[in-house]
């Protein structure tokens, strides 16, 4: 579980077309291919963006808050988004800032293994490495290349008052669990729901050198590389812990537990509650302009470490589809974004959310025994 914290972007906008759409793109695209506005300016949202420019889109990005955040956890990228990156131009500029993260286990509060993750699996099936990168060093990323491919600043600061009346060919809603244009175009069949834990996260100033998760009962502490010198960790609690009870929710754990708590200021926790959407959307499109990705579309927990890497397989299939149809088989586009993301996607938050429960329960003695029949 890297830091999966579920943006909540799209409480935003500015309603009419882009005042700008003559501005030229890469390669002196004009806007002919269309206009497009992306409410939200997290991964999802940007790497949208991206997307879209590239395929020579006008493009506005409307994001609610003054300035991006730039909390420091980690992101995991498995290979499938950082080709999902390559094809977007990023994969380089996110391989200059990653590491690899090859050795994780899985441990009981005393310290004792119950199983590897899956990492030399992942590495030998697609021919590279999960990696894993500070948020940070993503966003700027992904902002870079948006300023280099011009013509689609974020413009902050905005609220969006009623997401129907954006006026552009194509509207994503990239606003995060509590999307706007999620409840303005799709209703609210599908809504927030609560799991009842919440997590807090942080980067402690020294390398732990021990990676996984440590189950216990009810809670979990897991710890994953993130920068040299420096390590992502998180711990998921039952959701009345408080930050001043936290370190003894985790006292008598297996070392270095109990010292990442200690030696990582609490000024610098970051608490956010476990949430997914439930029941899951019927399809991740409306119209024949409206699309939804990341978040906004099939948020889930963090147990499974792919809310980003969900977030850039939307962003990039959906750009993709529009990119092969262009501006006048647009609803064609959208039909095959869904067709290609829907199922997947929602096939990975049911699972994210199964592992939070299977992780979290009470009867850890019967789960611990079943992790022990897992094959190395």
């Amino acid at each position: 579980m890297a830091d999966d914290r579920h943006d909540e972007n799209g409480k935003n906008g500015k309603n009419g077309k882009n005042d700008e759409n003559d501005r030229n793109s890469e390669n002196g695209k004009s806007s002919e291919n269309g206009t497009a506005v992306v409410v939200g300016a997290g991964v999802g949202g940007l790497a949208t963006a991206i997307g879209l420019r590239r395929a020579g889109w006008s493009v506005r990005v409307l994001e609610g808050r003054a300035a991006l955040e730039r909390y420091g956890t980690a992101f995991g990228i498995h290979p499938t988004a950082q080709s999902a990156l390559d094809r977007l131009g990023l994969g380089e500029a996110l391989r200059a800032r990653a590491l690899p993260y090859r050795r994780a286990h899985i441990r009981r509060p005393d310290g004792r293994v119950l199983a590897a993750l899956p990492l030399e699996r992942v590495e030998r099936k697609a021919g590279r490495p999960e990696l894993l990168v500070a948020r940070p060093h993503l966003i700027d990323a992904l902002l870079a290349e948006l300023g280099r491919l011009g013509g689609a600043d974020v413009e902050y600061g905005q609220r969006l008052t009623d997401p129907r009346t954006l006026d552009a060919d194509l509207v994503v809603g990239a606003d995060g669990i509590n999307s706007s244009v999620r409840t303005a175009h799709f209703g609210t069949r599908s809504g927030v729901r609560a799991v009842g834990t919440v997590a807090w996260i942080g980067i402690a100033g020294f390398e732990t050198g021990i990676y996984g998760e440590t189950w216990g009962d009810g809670r979990f502490f897991g710890m994953t590389p993130v920068e040299p010198g420096r390590t992502n960790w998180y711990a998921a609690v039952p959701e009345a812990t408080t930050a001043g009870e936290l370190r003894a929710a985790f006292e008598g754990w297996h070392d270095p537990v109990p010292q990442v708590l200690a030696e990582t200021d609490p000024a610098t926790w970051i608490r956010y509650e476990m949430r997914h959407l439930h029941p899951a959307l019927p399809a991740f499109v409306t119209g024949d302009r409206i699309a939804l990705v990341g978040d906004a579309a099939h948020a889930m927990t963090p147990n499974l470490g792919q809310g980003a890497c969900t977030a850039l397989l939307d962003a990039e299939a959906l750009t993709r589809a529009v990119a092969a149809h262009g501006r006048t088989g647009l609803p064609a586009a959208l039909r095959a974004y869904d067709a290609e993301r829907r199922r997947s996607a929602q096939r990975v938050a049911l699972g994210s959310r199964t592992l939070h429960r299977f992780v979290t329960t009470r009867r850890p003695a019967l789960r611990d025994a079943l992790i022990g029949l897992l094959p190395a």
